[in-house]
Parts: C-alpha cells; structure tokens; sequence
C-alpha cells in the first residue's frame, strides 16, 4: 500500500523507468530545437521572397525565351579537378542551326551544401563561339557549374552535371 509517508514508491523501477525516458525525451527535444534556431540551413534561401522574386507569368516567358533560342552549350571538363588548383574550362555556344554563338560568358561555381562559397568567372571568348577561363575551388566536394551566355538581349542559360572537386 503506498501513502504519503511510505517513500517505497518513488524507488519503484518502473516510476523510475518512466521519469527517466520522460527526461531523455525533453533534453533531446530541447537540443534540437536549439540547433534549429542557431543553425543556418543552406537548403533554404532566406532571402527567397525578395531576392530573384518572379511571377508565373515571367517564369513561363523565361522557358519560353530559353526553349526558343535552343542554343547548344558543350563543356570540355577536366578529367581531375583538384581542391585550389586552377582547371581549364572550354565552353562551345552554337546556335539552333550550328552557328557559333559570340557574346559574353560567365559561369557561376554552385555548391548546393554552401551557398556561401558559390562565385563567379567572367570567361573569354578565344574564338567565334569558343570560350575558355579558368576555375579554382576553394572547397572539395560536389560541384556544379552553371553557363550564362549573353548576346545582345538574348540570354540563354544553361548548366552542368555534378562533378567532384579532390583534394588531390
């Protein structure tokens, strides 16, 4: 018989057992709800509802422009890229009917796990079409490039598989 005086009860394993797992479960909440609100996820851009805001309508006329120009972009990538050692990039930019495409190049250095370290490089233009920079990652890891070719007032945009930046 428990009652106020016999302090038994308190020592039972099964109270015990209970008080415990109801512990581990607010301190493992607390925790990470703490990381939740300390922590900066990249997944999601904070700035999403002001920065590069567009409506539907301009989104549509965006695959419209980019599906009526179908320009054909061909990446020479390196066989090794390797972690802050400059890579030779070459880019070929032809028209729907195969003609080369001159105009201004840059390519942006994606990295989906650190927006932070995302860049940019102007590439020149070497001859009608064919373009060449040079690329050095600051981080190891999987890399994306992504190609923005200007013309005049066409823009066409286009990008590049994942590929992985050594150390060495």
């Amino acid at each position: 018989m428990l009652s106020q005086q016999n302090k038994k009860g308190w020592r039972n394993p099964w109270f015990v057992g209970m008080v415990s797992v109801v512990v581990t479960a607010l301190l493992v909440n607390s925790v990470l709800i703490w990381y939740a609100l300390h922590g900066r996820s990249t997944l999601v851009d904070h700035e999403y509802s002001t920065r590069d805001r567009k409506s539907d309508t301009e989104t549509i006329d965006d695959i419209q422009t980019q599906n009526a120009l179908a320009w054909k972009v061909t990446i020479k990538l390196p066989k090794v890229v390797v972690l802050a050692t400059p890579a030779a990039y070459e880019i070929d930019v032809a028209d729907r009917q195969g003609a080369p495409v001159s105009g201004e190049m840059e390519v942006v250095a994606y990295r989906a796990s650190d927006a932070d370290k995302d860049f940019a490089v102007p590439f020149k233009e070497v001859s009608s079409g064919s373009y060449q920079g040079y690329i050095s990652f600051p981080l190891k890891g999987y890399w994306e490039l992504r190609i923005r070719t200007k013309r005049g007032k066409a823009v066409f945009e286009a990008g590049s598989n994942k590929f992985l930046v050594t150390e060495k």
